[in-house]
């Protein structure tokens, strides 16, 4: 007979990739880990990881448990929530990964709020270029920049975002006025570094802009930013990060800009968790609310 404990492990193992890491987020010593994978393993007759220094990876045997075992999780956390109501007192950790530039530009400015709210949950916030797989439980709920097309999600959209073209006034008065399209093919400009993309939304450099002269590339929005502000360049930065900044100025605004859609995704196992709504419903409130500066460029 399988049991529970077992399977948790194997869950969290599959997840981290890592003993001590399983083991901190279970509260046990990775050996315990150790021990419920092996005895897991023997009580199936395959080996279900495949071993490396670098970690745990699962193996194919490994893949084709994963999807009960996930399922016995949900019907575990169903239990507590619908019987114990351990789930709705909002206690527990939800992570939450989201777009460099909204992390920075909106989402963290409201932290304080959400833990005013629920100071219970842990809440922990992903920001960056890359993209999270929700059915890996790389993250609980994900804010990306399209409708996913497969798996086991529900989305909805959130709201839109515009971006445009910035200098900075040190670079607009030492470099080649810019009164067209044209007059761009004179000037520097600062992007994202193309094979490190992972959401192809971000490439909108290619969408506007042909044959100009990439001088920086960085995968972090930041970076981009400060050397915007610093004078290397001209880039499309969120106008929600940028129209505020007195150093900056909005370029051929009427010509150059993008529009962009925000979604918020969970995994339909996690869906009906409390804190899992609490986190959701809370941004999907702040997107909301933060519409209109979402959509301003200048």
């Amino acid at each position: 007979m399988l049991d529970w404990n077992d399977l948790r492990s194997f869950l969290e193992l599959a997840r981290r990739g890592k003993l001590t890491m399983a083991g901190k987020r279970l509260n046990v010593e990775p050996t315990t880990v150790g021990r419920h994978i092996n005895r897991l393993e023997t009580e199936l007759e395959v080996h279900l990881f495949d071993r490396s220094p670098k970690g745990y990876s699962l193996n194919d045997e490994g893949y084709k448990l994963l999807p009960y075992a996930e399922n016995i999780e949900t019907k575990i956390n169903s239990i507590y929530q619908s019987i114990s109501g351990t789930d709705t007192v909002l206690t527990g950790t939800v992570r939450m990964a989201v777009p460099e530039g909204l992390g920075i530009g909106v989402i963290s400015k409201y932290i304080k709020d959400f833990k005013e709210q629920h100071p219970a949950i842990e809440l922990e916030l992903v920001a960056d270029t890359r993209s999270r797989s929700l059915s890996k439980r790389e993250a609980d709920i994900a804010i990306t920049l399209a409708r996913p097309s497969t798996g086991r999600l529900i989305a909805w959209k959130l709201g839109e975002y515009r971006l445009a073209l910035y200098a900075s006034q040190e670079y607009l008065n030492n470099n080649s006025k810019i009164k067209s399209v044209k007059d761009l093919t004179q000037h520097s400009f600062i992007s994202y570094i193309d094979d490190l993309i992972e959401f192809p939304q971000l490439k909108y450099m290619q969408d506007l802009l042909h044959e100009v002269n990439i001088v920086f590339r960085s995968s972090s929005l930041q970076a981009q930013y400060q050397a915007v502000i610093d004078g290397i360049g001209l880039a499309l930065l969120h106008g929600f990060v940028a129209a505020d900044d007195k150093k900056l100025q909005v370029i051929l605004s009427k010509k150059i800009f993008a529009t962009r859609e925000y979604w918020m995704v969970v995994h339909e196992d996690l869906y009906k968790l409390a804190r899992v709504q609490a986190v959701s419903r809370f941004f999907t409130d702040v997107i909301k609310k933060e519409q209109d500066r979402l959509m301003r460029i200048a």
